[in-house]
């Protein structure tokens, strides 16, 4: 499977930051989108709130001059950041009484929100999930019907 280069940079950092225990959802610089920005916060800038997918009047103009950051849009950053926190399992838009983990650096929690800015990443992109095994478990009349060597080009 041909994947872009900005997805393929995407799921490196992230996954550089999963192993090395460098991923937080509540910090800007090593949030997803911090991490897939080199761990800058510059990003929190395009909006009034963290997790809203609103832009707000620096991040619609940077929308509108076609800026992008590491091959992502504004909007696009704001999305992967809300896809991330949800799937760690908070409440958007994120607040003092915003419902949020109880331990947010959790291993599980963490791989629960990368698995689904993965699966979004994938989708901006118009290709499959990367992380779908699914098909590897589809069989007829009792034999798979793809083999472990298609699955992975």
């Amino acid at each position: 499977m041909k994947t872009s280069f900005r997805l393929e940079n995407a799921i490196t950092k992230l996954y550089t930051a999963f192993h090395n225990g460098d991923l937080h959802p509540e910090c800007c610089k090593s949030c997803a989108v911090g991490n897939i920005l080199d761990n800058t916060d510059s990003w929190k800038h395009l909006s009034d709130t963290h997790g809203s997918v609103n832009l707000n009047y620096v991040g619609k103009v940077n929308e509108a001059f076609g800026r992008r950051m590491n091959g992502y849009t504004p909007s696009e950053l704001l999305r992967i950041e809300a896809t991330f926190l949800q799937g760690c399992g908070y409440v958007l838009p994120l607040g003092r009484k915003s419902k949020r983990p109880k331990d947010p650096t959790s291993k599980d929690i963490l791989f629960n929100g990368l698995c689904a800015v993965i699966s979004f990443l994938c989708a901006l992109d118009g290709i499959d999930n990367v992380m779908d095994y699914s098909r590897l478990f589809e069989f007829e009349n009792d034999a798979p019907i793809y083999a472990l060597a298609e699955m992975k080009s």
